[in-house]
C-alpha cells in the first residue's frame, strides 16, 4: 500500500551563525516590539496545551501561539515569578501574589492572595519563585517562604537568604544562598550534611542527574551531591560556566541539560556522550543573558534580558549561517579526506577542528567541488584546480568549470563543460591530470550528460541544447544536432539530466524527453505532477523545489515514499536556480543556502513523523462587530445588527506558525486555508451556521476539526413577534380588502351610471357641436359669399368709375359728371357694408379684433380690414376692390402691415393671422 510520509517545519525567522562546522536547531526570536512588553522576562511556564506565560518587567505575558497580550497587575508592579497550576496561573510581584484564570471570554482576571498572610510583615520582599509541591503551592523571595494551601498561607522564616527551590521524590530542597542547603521538613528548614564546599557560594538554581543532586553556583561551577557526598563536577563545561556565569539550569526531555548563563547564552550538555553545543547572539538567541527557561515538548523557551527565543530541540533540521557576510552564497559541497568543503562566489572555504578556513588564492566564484578519481576538482572561474590540504593546484586555464562528468565505459576519462566550450580530463598514472580542449564547440556549457559513450547532450545557459556526437579520443566533435525552440517553449536555461538512461530536459516548468527511436522531443508524462518544479538531486530518489508556487522542497522514489518538507527558514534561503543537495549517506543531505548550508537527517525525521500528530485548533475569540462571546457557549447568538463583521479567532499553541483550513457550513458556504489565526466573515445572511477548522501541514493534511456553531438572529423585521404581527396585519387586510372591494364596487356602480350619463351628455354635446359647426360653416360661407358679392359689385363700380373717367369729354355738363363719380365712390365705400361684413366676421371670430389690438396697439382701422380680409384667406385681387384701392396699393398696406407686425419676410402673412 503507498504510503506518503509528511511533515511540517515551523521555524526560525531570523538565521543563525556558527564559528564552526557544528550546526545549530533553529530558533524563533520574539522581539519586544512583537510582545509589546518589557525587555526582562524574569520567569516563564507553560500550560499543557503549549501556551505561554511570562513573568515580564511590566507584567504578564501571554502567548496563545498567534497572539501577544500583557496583562498588567492593579498595582503595575514587576512580576517576578511565574507558574502554572490546572487552569490557575500563578504569579509573584513585590509583595503581592495571586493567580489568573481565564474568563468565560478567555480573557485572564487577576485574584489576589496576599491578603491571606497574617502575622506577618514584609520587608520591601519580592516573589521570585512560585513551585507546586502535592496540593500546596510554595512560594520562595529571598527572605521568606511562603506555603499557600487549602485557602491559607503559612510563613517559613529561614536563618539566611533563600535563592531556589526544588523537589525531588516528595523532598524539598531550598538553596540557601551562601550558606548551603535546606530541606524542608514539617515546614522547617533543616540543613543537609556535608556541604562545606558550599560556603560563601551563591547558589543560582539546581537540578538533578539521575538521583544526583546538581548544584549551581553564581561564580563557582556547579557542584554534585551524591548520596551525602559533596563535590565539584568534574566537567569541561564547568569551567565555561565559571566564566560565563550561571543563572539557571533544566533539566531536559532529550535526556540533555540545559545552562542558561549570564554572559553567553545557553549550554547544552549531554551526559552519555559528555558533548557541548553553546547557543549564544553569534548562532541566533537574541541576547547572551538568560533569565528563564521553560520546556514545552521538544521546544525550549528562553526568557531573554532582552527577548524572548524559542529553540526546537533535537531538530532533524540544523544549520551553519554565515552572518558577517564574508562566505556569501554557496554553491556546492564536497567531503573530502574527513574535511567539509564549501564552494561560494567568494572563494573556497573548509572546516578545521571546527574552524571555518579559506582556501588561500581561490577568491573568485566557485561553481563545481567534485571529487573525482580521489581528488577534490574545483570548478573556478578562473579556471580548475585541485585542492590538497587546504592548497590550490591549478590543473587546467580554461576559464569557468561548470560541471564534470565521467564518461560512461570509461573509468579515467571525464569531460568538463566550461565558458568556452568542452573540456576533457584523463588522470595519468603518476597523479597527474592532462586537459585538452575538445575541438568544434566554442559556446559555453553550463549542463551536460551522456547518453551513451560517444553521445553528449549539452545545454547553452542562454540558447537551448545540443545533441553532440564525439570521437573515440574525445578531443573532437564529430557532429552536432541543435533543438531550437519548435520543440521547447523557451530556449533559457534548459535544465538537463540522465535519468535512467533517458535524456530529461525542463523549459519553463514543462518537462520533456529525447525518444531515441523517433529522433524527437516529446513530452515526460511521468513528471507531470512536477510541473514548474526543479530537479536538484537524484538517484533512487528524487529531490524537488517548488520554485513557483510554495516552494516547499518534495523528496520522493515515485513508488510508496514520499516526503514533503515545508521548512520557511529552509525556503528563504535556497538560492532560486542555484539550489544544490549533497549526499553525506543514506539518511544526511546537506543544502546550499544563500548564507550558509542547512543539513537534514531522514533518519530523525521519520522516527518523529511516527508520533506526529496536527493538533485540533483552540477557539481563542468570537466576537462581533461590538462585543465578545463567551468561548464555552454550545452555541453562539448573534443580533442581527450587529453581524456585519463577525471575527473568530484560533491558535495551536503546540506549533511555531501555523497554518489554518477552515470551512464554514450555512445559508452562505465558505472554505479556504488561511495563515494566522484570524478568521473574518462580512455580511452574512441570518441563519445558523457551522464552523469547522483545522490546523493544516504545508501538503494540505488537516487535523481533527474544531466545530463552532453560532447563528446570526433574524432581522427584526422577521423575528417572531414581527411574523405574528405581520399575520394579524394579513389577515386584518383580507378584511379591509374585502370591505374596501365591497365599496369599490358599489362606487363603481356609481361611476358607469354617471359615466354613462357623461356619455349622453357628451354625445349630446357633440352634437350640438357639430350643429355649431355646421352653423359656423354655413355662416363662413353666406361671409364669404357676401364679401365677394361686395368685392364684384365694387369691382363693377370701380370699372364703370374707370370708363366715365375715360369718357370724361362726352359730358356736356360737367356738374352732371362730378355727381356721377361721386356716388361711385359713396357706392364703393358704403359703410353699412363693412358694418354687415364687420358683424358677420366677429359672429366668427369674436375676439379677433380685441387681441389684434392688445397685441398691435397702433394698428389703424383700415389695418385691421386688412387683416380681416387676409384672416379670410383672400387674395389681393380680391381684396384691392374690398378696399376701393390698387392691387399695387394692396400690396403696399400688406408691406406696411407686416412691419407693423414684426413678422419677418419668410414668413406668409395670411398664415400668420389665420392662425392668430
Amino acid at each position: 500500500m503507498k504510503r506518503a510520509l509528511y511533515f511540517l517545519f515551523f521555524l526560525s525567522l531570523f538565521p543563525f551563525t556558527a564559528m564552526g562546522q557544528n550546526v545549530v536547531p533553529p530558533v524563533y526570536n520574539y522581539k519586544i516590539f512583537e510582545y509589546k512588553g518589557a525587555s526582562k522576562n524574569w520567569g516563564l511556564t507553560v500550560n499543557a496545551e503549549g501556551e505561554l506565560f511570562v513573568a515580564n518587567h511590566m507584567g504578564l505575558l501571554y502567548f496563545n501561539g498567534e497572539q501577544w497580550s500583557l496583562n498588567k497587575l492593579p498595582n503595575k508592579t514587576i512580576i517576578r515569578s511565574v507558574a502554572c497550576v490546572g487552569d490557575k496561573i500563578y504569579t509573584g510581584s513585590y509583595e503581592e501574589f495571586g493567580f489568573w484564570k481565564k474568563n468565560d471570554f478567555g480573557l485572564l482576571e487577576y485574584t489576589s492572595l496576599t491578603h491571606l498572610i497574617s502575622g506577618h510583615t514584609f520587608t520591601s520582599e519580592e516573589f521570585w519563585e512560585i513551585v507546586p509541591f502535592k496540593n500546596s503551592i510554595l512560594l520562595r523571595t529571598f527572605s521568606s517562604i511562603y506555603i499557600y494551601e487549602d485557602n491559607t498561607v503559612t510563613v517559613v522564616d529561614p536563618y539566611s537568604i533563600m535563592t531556589d527551590i526544588i523537589i525531588k521524590d516528595e523532598r524539598v530542597i531550598i538553596g540557601g544562598g551562601s550558606d548551603g542547603l535546606f530541606e524542608l521538613i514539617d515546614k522547617k528548614l533543616v540543613p543537609l550534611n556535608n556541604q562545606d564546599l558550599l560556603r560563601g557560594k551563591t547558589i543560582t538554581d539546581m537540578t538533578f542527574l539521575g538521583n544526583d543532586l546538581l548544584i549551581g553556583t553564581k561564580l563557582n561551577g556547579c557542584y554534585i551531591f551524591k548520596g551525602d557526598r559533596l563535590s565539584p563536577w568534574d566537567t569541561k563545561l564547568n569551567t565555561e560556566l565559571k566564566q560565563q556565569q550561571l543563572n539557571k539550569m533544566i533539566k531536559l526531555d532529550t535526556g540533555k541539560i540545559a545552562f542558561g548563563t549570564i554572559k553567553n547564552g545557553v549550554y547544552f550538555y549531554d551526559e552519555a556522550s559528555g558533548e557541548v553545543d553553546n547557543l549564544n547572539k553569534k548562532t541566533g538567541l537574541q541576547n547572551n543573558t538568560v533569565l528563564s527557561m521553560g520546556q514545552f515538548r521538544e521546544q525550549l523557551w528562553v526568557g531573554l534580558d532582552n527577548g524572548i527565543d524559542r529553540i526546537k530541540l533535537n531538530h532533524p533540521i540544523t544549520y551553519f549561517t554565515d552572518f558577517s557576510g564574508v562566505l556569501g552564497t554557496v554553491y556546492d559541497i564536497a567531503f573530502h579526506e574527513g574535511l567539509l568543503y564549501l564552494g561560494s562566489n567568494t572563494g573556497i572555504y573548509y572546516f578545521e577542528d571546527d574552524e571555518l578556513r579559506f582556501v588561500n588564492g581561490s577568491q573568485g566564484h566557485v561553481w563545481d567541488l567534485e571529487v573525482v578519481d580521489g581528488d577534490l576538482l574545483c570548478g573556478h572561474n578562473t579556471g580548475t584546480y585541485r585542492i590538497e590540504e587546504g592548497e590550490l593546484q591549478r590543473i587546467s586555464t580554461i576559464a569557468g568549470g561548470y560541471e564534470i562528468a565521467k564518461v560512461p565505459e570509461q573509468g579515467e576519462t571525464h569531460v568538463q563543460g566550461t565558458y568556452s566550450g568542452l573540456a576533457k580530463y584523463k588522470k595519468e598514472k603518476d597523479g597527474s591530470w592532462n586537459v585538452e580542449r575538445v575541438r568544434g564547440i566554442d559556446f559555453p556549457v553550463k549542463q551536460l550528460c551522456f547518453e551513451d559513450p560517444s553521445t553528449i547532450w549539452v545545454a547553452h545557459p542562454y540558447k537551448g541544447f545540443h545533441r553532440i556526437k564525439i570521437d573515440g579520443r574525445y578531443n573532437n566533435i564529430l557532429d552536432t544536432k541543435e533543438f531550437d525552440q519548435s520543440v521547447i517553449p523557451n530556449n533559457y536555461n534548459i535544465k538537463l539530466f540522465n535519468i535512467k538512461n533517458q535524456i530529461v530536459f525542463c523549459s519553463e516548468g514543462v518537462w520533456y524527453k529525447y525518444d531515441p527511436i523517433l529522433d524527437s522531443i516529446l513530452p515526460f508524462r511521468e513528471f507531470d505532477p512536477y510541473k514548474n518544479m526543479q530537479l536538484i538531486y537524484h538517484d533512487d530518489y528524487f529531490w524537488f523545489v517548488d520554485n513557483e508556487g510554495t516552494k516547499e522542497i518534495i523528496y520522493t522514489d515515485f513508488k510508496n515514499d514520499s516526503l514533503v518538507i515545508a521548512d520557511p527558514q529552509l525556503r528563504q534561503r535556497l538560492v532560486p536556480e542555484s539550489q544544490n543537495i549533497i549526499k553525506s549517506n543514506d539518511s544526511t543531505f546537506f543544502f546550499t543556502l544563500g548564507d550558509g548550508f542547512g543539513k537534514i537527517e531522514l533518519y530523525k525525521l521519520r522516527k518523529q513523523l511516527q508520533h506526529f500528530v496536527l493538533p485540533t485548533p483552540k477557539l481563542s475569540a468570537f466576537m462581533d462587530e461590538k462585543k465578545p462571546y463567551p468561548l464555552q457557549a454550545s452555541s453562539i447568538e448573534i443580533p442581527f445588527k450587529d453581524a456585519q463583521e463577525v471575527t473568530i479567532k484560533v491558535a495551536s499553541p503546540a506549533l511555531i506558525e501555523p497554518r489554518y483550513y477552515y470551512e464554514l457550513i450555512g445559508s452562505e458556504t465558505y472554505s479556504s486555508y488561511v495563515d494566522s489565526g484570524t478568521i473574518s466573515f462580512q455580511n452574512l445572511p441570518y441563519g445558523d451556521y457551522q464552523l469547522k477548522v483545522s490546523t493544516v501541514s504545508m501538503d494540505n493534511n488537516t487535523s481533527v476539526p474544531n466545530t463552532i456553531n453560532f447563528s446570526i438572529a433574524s432581522p427584526w423585521y422577521l423575528s417572531k413577534p414581527s411574523m405574528a404581527l405581520y399575520l394579524a396585519m394579513v389577515i386584518g387586510g383580507i378584511a379591509l380588502v374585502r370591505g374596501y372591494n365591497r365599496r369599490k364596487l358599489g362606487r363603481k356602480e356609481q361611476e358607469l351610471m354617471e359615466e354613462m350619463e357623461k356619455e349622453h351628455e357628451k354625445r349630446l354635446a357633440e352634437l350640438e357641436k357639430e350643429k355649431l359647426a355646421k352653423e359656423i360653416k354655413q355662416k363662413q360661407k353666406e361671409l364669404a359669399g357676401t364679401t365677394l358679392n361686395i368685392a364684384k359689385k365694387n369691382e363693377m363700380l370701380l370699372e364703370l368709375k374707370n370708363m366715365l373717367v375715360l369718357n370724361k369729354d362726352k359730358f356736356s355738363n360737367s356738374q352732371r359728371y362730378r355727381s356721377f363719380v361721386k356716388r361711385l365712390d359713396n357706392s364703393v365705400k358704403d359703410k353699412e357694408d363693412w358694418k354687415r361684413f364687420e358683424l358677420n366676421f366677429k359672429e366668427l371670430h369674436e375676439d379677433f379684433f380685441e387681441r389684434l389690438l392688445r397685441e398691435y396697439p397702433r394698428l389703424t382701422p383700415k389695418d385691421l380690414k386688412l387683416c380681416a380680409y387676409l384672416k379670410m384667406n383672400l387674395s389681393t385681387k380680391e381684396i384691392a376692390p374690398l378696399m376701393a384701392i390698387t392691387i399695387r396699393g394692396v400690396e403696399i398696406h400688406r408691406y406696411r402691415l407686416r412691419k407693423k407686425l414684426k413678422i419677418d419676410s419668410s414668413e406668409n402673412l395670411s398664415n400668420f393671422l389665420i392662425t392668430f
